[in-house]
């Protein structure tokens, strides 16, 4: 049962890796603020989870379980806050491409930032 929880272990690990390294070519390669956001919390957040899935299926130790557990609520806890705080910050500074926008529910309101590019 150990080998079949390590290989599946690696297997997270890997995955979790090949996600996070997704998450920073998509920073590095999309053109505005929103779709970078998009890119550093989707498959970020899935690869550190697989991640610590992998950590924990090879650790296995009460102790260590409990401290993976914690990263993950924090994880997931952080990561929608930040985007929204970056979303809107880079909406109310006009450092977005508004014609990608489908809708723009926040300039119904008045919410809109100056115009960049």
């Amino acid at each position: 049962m150990g080998v079949i929880a390590d290989w599946v272990g690696a297997a997270c690990l890997v995955a979790g890796a090949v996600l996070a390294l997704a998450a920073g070519i998509g920073v590095l390669r999309f053109p505005d603020a929103l779709s970078r956001m998009h890119a550093a919390t989707k498959p970020q957040v899935l690869g550190v989870l697989l991640l610590l899935l992998g950590i924990a299926l090879r650790l296995r130790t009460l102790s260590d379980l409990g401290m993976v557990l914690l990263v993950a609520i924090f994880q997931l806890a952080t990561a929608p806050v930040a985007a929204q705080m970056i979303g809107r910050a880079a909406y109310r500074s006009g450092r977005l491409d508004r014609s990608l926008l489908d809708a723009d529910e926040l300039a119904e309101r008045g919410q809109g930032g100056g115009q960049v590019g």
